[in-house]
């Protein structure tokens, strides 16, 4: 999907936007209620310029004519808003879903999509290219249609533990934009190479920037440290086992230690990735949460994200439409090796915060596996 292209906002005088805030307080004050809604700021030629959710959503509409300083959001947004529309969901879950799909569609300047929980989670990317590699990442980003892996609690100690991943397997860590020369391809032309690549020449890289190892090679390696994350060998630890026992038998106990440190450190990944995909695979269930308006909706979540939303069943033949929607929704087979396409990352990342924060939500849900499950990272 491509990216709306951002136009030049409308910036109406202050006489204008004094004038709009009356009307829109009014509007609000004389027709919004405290319940589950998402709501639209609207520019006066009609550009959608924020959208926000609240389970209140009255309360939440008012404190924005309260901001007490200019420079704060809520005062930015209203000085360009012209009209707010508003619409009521049956609960505060549904506000979320509602919300971050307008975001997603309409891309409003003053929304940042996944704000509050991209703070939290870090992903492993793997980055294409000539000489794939993985980064770390706070979200998908511009990178649609990517893979990502996740999501994982402390950026930090997470890229510290993929670092030693990549020095076990020598694979790359340089820019994105750095030009790969393997070891057999063919140079149509003489051209100076790089001086060289550091972390080749103290052998923690195979080198393809520098003609150090064939593309065959490099791929292979690639693919051992992908089959690692996803659980299916241990190929990195081994051989630093063997490393570390070397090391002591050349009673070299320092190196040893520090070869021991990096065994824990990739063993902790293993770990995350262990749990990550425990949790994963247990958030499939059938939530109905409590309605705050109107009818109750069940959503049909597996593997974390909503793949449909239904009218709560209340009468024997829709129930039995019901289930067979939901069996028709469980039953194509799906990997479970924790990656998470791009597009489906921000939906993950709200269905796993929501039921951290609220695990007594976890009540109202019917699970469709046997297995017990834990959100703890």
């Amino acid at each position: 999907m491509s990216r709306r292209r951002q136009r030049p906002p409308f910036l109406p005088t202050p006489a204008e936007s004094k004038a709009h805030a009356v009307e829109m307080l009014a509007q609000v004050k004389a027709g919004a209620r405290d319940l589950p809604g998402v709501y639209e700021m609207r520019s006066a030629d009609g550009e959608i310029i924020y959208v926000g959710k609240s389970k209140k959503l009255r309360t939440r509409l008012l404190s924005y004519f309260r901001a007490e300083y200019p420079a704060d959001k809520g005062a930015r947004i209203l000085r360009e808003a012209a009209e707010i529309q508003w619409e009521y969901v049956p609960s505060e879950f549904a506000s979320l879903l509602e919300e971050l799909a307008r975001i997603k569609r309409y891309r409003p300047r003053h929304n940042v999509a996944g704000k509050r929980d991209a703070r939290h989670f870090a992903f492993i990317r793997v980055a294409r290219g000539a000489a794939e590699s993985f980064r770390v990442v706070r979200g998908a980003g511009s990178d649609e249609g990517g893979v990502f892996f996740g999501p994982f609690h402390g950026a930090m100690q997470l890229t510290e533990a993929l670092r030693e991943l990549n020095d076990a397997l020598g694979l790359r860590e340089c820019a994105l934009d750095t030009p790969m020369h393997f070891a057999d391809q063919a140079d149509l032309f003489a051209m100076p190479r790089t001086p060289g690549c550091i972390r080749h020449e103290i052998g923690k890289c195979l080198g393809p920037c520098v003609g150090g190892v064939r593309r065959d090679e490099y791929a292979a390696r690639f693919a051992l440290a992908r089959a690692f994350l996803e659980g299916a060998n241990d190929v990195p630890v081994t051989a630093l086992r063997s490393a570390m026992e070397a090391a002591s038998d050349e009673l070299a106990f320092e190196r040893a230690a520090a070869i021991r440190d990096k065994i824990t450190r990739l063993e902790s990944l293993r770990a995350q990735f262990a749990r990550l995909r425990f949790a994963v695979e247990s958030l499939s269930f059938v939530y109905t949460p409590e309605p705050k308006h109107g009818d109750a909706v069940s959503y049909v979540i597996r593997r974390g994200r909503v793949r449909a939303t239904l009218p709560a069943p209340r009468t024997a033949e829709e129930r039995r439409a019901f289930d067979a929607r939901v069996a028709g929704v469980f039953a194509p087979v799906e990997r479970t090796d924790g990656t998470v396409p791009s597009h489906e990352i921000d939906e993950l990342l709200l269905v796993t915060s929501w039921f951290t924060r609220s695990p007594k939500e976890l009540e109202r849900t019917t699970a469709l596996a046997p297995a017990p499950f834990t959100l703890s990272a």
